[in-house]
């Protein structure tokens, strides 16, 4: 069966066209008003006085947090001095400065867990300093998503306040302080409350409801919102219902976030595809369906007919679909080839669209509890707490399934066998270099074996300054010729949304799974190539085949990439060997072979020395090699490897 890319595009463009504002266009302002239960009313959770309700609450979840908070008592409370926010400028060190701010708000929402269990008062003069101290922070987000403006150089303008993704995330925390122990910070002082409402209004409410971010748009390119916008809103809605007395202005707030929300969904593709990867969906499609599940909480359920939306299901559905094994997900672009899996929320979100699949899957990844309660999504915990005995009883499974196609990012998925993963596993992705979190890899590939790597993507490194600044592409593993691509008369893809995959196709049978697609405009113009069509093919149970048909206009040179986590040697002209090494530290080599009159090999270590290489040395080891494969081209050649067991 062969798919054209256009024809799905016509028809995902009128499905789309026929779905426009599915959250801003259901209800009038009025009626959302009418809907949504008021301030004083509204109860999430049980507050700290119904100790019946709480009794139901998960023990053993409980008593985890409650020895962390233990640990917490005597927490001094750090300053994030001004020399640790100007490294994004002085050197383009970002972590100190996020290690201090992230490390605090943990600790205060630990805290607040504490003494919801214990109900004794025994955390709260901790909880207050907490407060305060945060309170006093000149700004809630962090250095790197500072301005980078004169104006600014590194520190911030506290009369210009705006809203990044972690002054959202600290708004979430101070407003759940304020609900479960609000009444026992009066009884110290009234300041306390007064402090965090005057903080959130001042530095989160008053900015959205007054000036343009651009998280809530699409860009002047064109490009949709990222993450940032249902990652955000789910933080703003959270706080606007718990801290907003003004029942008129709370409606507002939430109307907006309605019409924000539906700018980051309108866009998104029919198959759910998320271009930011596996480890950015847990704040895409998640903090998509974190909005969804905190509006049925206020409204009584209203917005439950989102979740018989076809896009929204599948949206949900992409975190299994792009999963590889047990441990490994597909990880082009920024994304992370071991993302961490919010195990009950996937399990939740799979449960309101009713997908056994996504249920078993979130299952899958239950873990004994520690009392961590994680960097951001707070909320999250609190669902966890009252889900426990219908979730250990859920059966563990993984999908894991055999094709999947997502023609709106143009990715494939294929495996040797459904439901298992055995055998070899081939993702491959066509698109555009203007995706968000982008790597310059249209026409990239990977290759796993046993559900373990044997062509990598990269993914990201450690994030510095550098990273998000027009220096992106000074970092080596953003770049087409650290993937598995070819370097073309010297020249490298560019970026760009023009710079883009073209006639594209997939096919798929019981015997192979492939994707067709033409790569020449990636390529600068002056590149010399009329066409660059290659075909990425698993033959099942058998080897996977990169063939590439080229049509220079005049003879040139090229270098064919291959990224590995692996010792690779030359066997023989013809063949490299890769070195793979399974999960029991078994060794098995496979073999990539190619026509020797064509290329010769050379192969390559890459050493790991610069601040973003900490973050690939912390994911796949010192281990990075690069297999180089050069030769001339003709007007016209084909050219072919295969990636078989020895």
């Amino acid at each position: 069966m062969k798919i054209l890319v256009f024809s799905f595009l016509l028809m995902f463009a009128v499905q789309v066209s026929a779905q426009q504002n599915v959250l801003s266009g259901k209800y009038s302002a009025q009626e959302l008003r009418q809907l949504l239960i008021p301030q004083k009313e509204w109860m999430p959770f049980p507050h700290l006085s119904d100790r019946e309700a709480w009794y139901k609450a998960d023990e053993t979840i409980m008593k985890a947090y409650l020895a962390k908070a233990e640990s917490y008592i005597n927490y001094e409370w750090p300053a994030i001095p001004a020399t640790t926010s100007l490294l994004i400028e002085r050197t383009g060190e970002r972590a100190g400065y996020e290690k201090i701010s992230f490390e605090k708000r943990s600790v205060l929402g630990t805290l607040v867990l504490g003494e919801v269990y214990e109900n004794k008062g025994r955390f709260i003069d901790a909880i207050i300093n907490g407060v305060w101290s945060v309170c006093e922070e000149s700004f809630w987000g962090v250095s790197a998503h500072l301005p980078r403006t004169k104006e600014y150089a590194g520190l911030m303008d506290v009369s210009k306040p705006f809203v990044d993704l972690f002054s959202a995330e600290t708004a979430t925390f101070l407003s759940w302080v304020d609900y479960f122990v609000g009444d026992k910070l009066d009884q110290v002082s009234p300041q306390i409350r007064r402090r965090i409402y005057f903080e959130v209004n001042n530095r989160i409410f008053e900015p959205l409801m007054t000036k343009p971010h651009g998280w809530m748009k699409a860009n002047a390119n064109g490009r949709p919102p990222n993450n940032w916008n249902p990652w955000i809103c789910s933080n703003w809605l959270n706080t606007a219902l718990l801290l907003e007395k003004d029942d008129i202005k709370r409606t507002e707030m939430v109307n907006k976030i309605l019409h924000v929300l539906d700018e980051f969904l309108n866009p998104y593709p029919e198959d759910g595809g998320c271009d930011e990867g596996p480890g950015y969906w847990g704040a895409a499609a998640a903090s998509l369906y974190d909005n969804l599940a905190m509006l049925n909480l206020a409204t009584r359920q209203a917005f439950k007919y989102v979740y018989d939306n076809e896009k929204i299901k599948n949206m949900a559905r992409f975190i299994y679909r792009a999963q590889i094994g047990k441990e490994y997900f597909i990880d082009f672009a920024d994304a992370d080839p071991k993302p961490t899996m919010a195990a009950s929320m996937i399990y939740r979100f799979g449960k309101d669209i009713r997908d056994t699949a996504m249920m078993q899957f979130g299952a899958f990844y239950r873990k004994s509890e520690d009392g961590t309660i994680g960097r951001f999504q707070y909320f999250r915990n609190l669902f966890e707490l009252f889900m426990q005995e219908e979730y250990r009883s859920v059966p563990q499974a993984l999908p894991l399934p055999a094709d999947v196609w997502l023609p709106g990012i143009q990715v494939m998925v294929a495996r040797d066998r459904e439901g298992s993963t055995k055998g070899f596993f081939v993702a491959a992705k066509g698109g555009h270099n203007d995706e968000s979190h982008n790597h310059n890899d249209v026409g990239n590939y990977i290759v796993y074996y046993d559900g373990l790597p044997v062509l990598i993507d990269i993914g990201r490194g450690t994030y510095t300054r550098k990273t998000f600044s027009d220096q992106r592409y000074e970092i080596w593993n953003n770049c087409s010729d650290y993937h598995n691509l070819p370097t073309i008369n010297g020249h490298t893809q560019s970026t760009g949304a023009a710079f883009k995959a073209r006639d594209v196709s997939y096919t798929k049978n019981k015997k192979f799974s492939e994707l067709e697609l033409d790569i020449v405009n990636a390529y600068p113009e002056n590149t010399g190539i009329d066409q660059w069509q290659r075909t990425i093919r698993l033959n099942r149970s058998k080897n996977v085949e990169i063939i590439d048909n080229a049509s220079l206009k005049q003879p040139g040179d090229f270098t064919q990439h291959l990224m590995t986590c692996y010792p690779a040697e030359l066997k023989k002209n013809g063949e490299v060997v890769i070195h793979y090494r399974n999960e029991n530290g078994e060794t098995k080599n496979f073999i990539v072979q190619y026509n020797p009159s064509q290329m010769k090999a050379v192969i390559e270590k890459i050493p790991l020395v610069t601040m973003e290489d900490k973050g690939v040395k912390d994911k796949w080891g010192d281990n990075i090699y690069r297999i180089n494969l050069s030769g001339n081209i003709h007007e016209k050649n084909i050219m072919k490897f295969i990636i078989k067991p020895e």
